[in-house]
């Protein structure tokens, strides 16, 4: 019986393919984007932690979901700037499993904090006489750091796994590193990385979303009972979430197929297109959602500005 020793690339090429042939074109458009993220979700930080009008439970888990935007933007932006201006597109071993982690918990921050989002506008229009008493400082913080720990203890013990796998190949296939690009270059066996994975979708592409969805089933049908002006002010303040949840959870769906095909039948552009939305679009949508629909939110940026 042969031993066979395996050894793990120290740098691991990524899949920038025909991005190449414009990537300085694409830079530009990344540095744009880039700029128009953080512009936009400093701005709505700062309108709800320097106004005290706005230190209300919704308004810090909206301050809270900018904040993970930020965070997800900056594991994916320079990264991807630097290597579309570099000739060749490569990253460290190292700075591939930060950046993988960074992304995934991301993501999974954005699905907790929507979730507690769903809660609060429940609470909000079913139980209105309560919420104030019910949504209290301390209970919102404990929520935020619940929402922050479910996400990243998870992920911490996925990327455990996955730190013992030796790779035999350093070729990944997107354009920014994830945990399941890195597990497919794996020479040994994955099928504690692939329970681990699978369990992880379930929670957040499952139970979460049935959760949300049945916070505002809820909500829905309360205001069957209630006045035409209550309905339309729950709307109000319903319709922007809901945007973001529908967005958000179309996109991992769609990102989960993706990898349980063949990727030789998806056209390049296409792939790309899917893998990046998550990381470029909810970041730059959040704030325009919230920031336009909510007029509180908007009175208060425009006064910021005003002032300086």
């Amino acid at each position: 019986m042969l031993n066979v020793t395996y050894s793990t690339p120290a740098v691991l090429k990524l899949g920038f393919g025909e991005l190449r042939s414009m990537r300085y074109l694409y830079s530009i458009l990344v540095l744009g984007g880039f700029v128009i993220v953080v512009t936009s979700n400093v701005a709505i930080i700062a309108a709800v932690l320097l106004n005290r009008g706005l230190q209300e439970s919704m308004y810090i888990f909206i301050c809270m979901l900018c904040l993970n935007g930020l965070y997800g933007s900056l594991a994916f932006f320079p990264s991807l700037f630097i290597n579309l201006l570099c000739e060749t597109q490569t990253i460290s071993y190292t700075g591939c499993l930060i950046q993988a982690f960074c992304l995934n918990t991301y993501t999974g921050c954005e699905f907790t904090i929507l979730t507690i989002m769903a809660l609060d506008r429940y609470i909000c229009i079913c139980y209105p006489l309560r919420y104030i008493a019910i949504m209290s400082l301390p209970t919102v913080l404990r929520l935020i750091i619940a929402a922050w720990l479910t996400a990243i203890l998870p992920f911490t013990v996925h990327y455990i796994l996955t730190l013992r796998l030796p790779l035999c190949d350093s070729t990944i296939v997107k354009i920014y590193c994830d945990n399941w690009s890195v597990v497919r270059l794996s020479c040994i066996d994955t099928s504690w990385n692939q329970i681990s994975g699978l369990i992880l979708t379930m929670g957040f592409l499952v139970v979460m979303p049935a959760l949300i969805f049945f916070s505002y089933a809820m909500i829905l049908w309360a205001c069957t009972k209630s006045s035409k002006q209550i309905r339309t002010k729950a709307l109000q303040t319903c319709v922007p979430h809901l945007i973001t949840i529908t967005n958000f959870i179309a996109d991992r769906l769609f990102e989960v197929i993706l990898h349980r095909i063949t990727l030789n039948n998806i056209p390049y552009s296409l792939m790309i297109f899917i893998s990046v939305y998550v990381y470029v679009v909810p970041p730059l949508l959040n704030p325009l959602i919230y920031g336009l629909k909510l007029k509180d939110i908007r009175v208060k940026i425009v006064q910021l500005i005003c002032n300086q």
